[in-house]
């Protein structure tokens, strides 16, 4: 995600990309590789998407923080690579408020509140 996209323009309209610390040694489209060894059925594919269910309530977010919430209910976030637990990539920029985006580890919903 990109600072214009979610304080300038305030919508993100695609899928957003992040990370989990361990994976399965397969994968789905749009992914084209996998990035472990191991073969557990319990582990995430790359390239699976997530969504946040319909019904997590965005109210009392900051607007920026419900921007980047709405996107992940209409287009969620795709599976990309190893690394922190439900990281979200995005774009450097100074004119980030840190503080504002710290919302977004405080909310993160139980697994129960995202859907495959």
């Amino acid at each position: 995600m990109r600072y214009d996209e979610v304080i300038e323009k305030k919508a993100l309209e695609h899928a957003m990309r992040f990370t989990v610390s361990k994976t399965r040694r397969a994968y789905v489209p749009p992914a084209s590789h996998w990035a472990s060894k191991d073969h557990d059925d319990n582990l995430a594919p790359m390239g699976m998407r997530v969504r946040l269910k319909a019904d997590y309530d965005l109210s009392g977010f900051a607007p920026e923080v419900r921007v980047i919430l709405q996107a992940l209910k209409t287009y969620g976030m795709i599976l990309a690579d190893n690394g922190s637990d439900n990281f979200i990539s995005g774009a450097p920029d100074s004119r980030w408020n840190v503080d504002t985006l710290r919302q977004l580890d405080g909310s993160r919903p139980r697994i129960s509140k995202w859907s495959r």
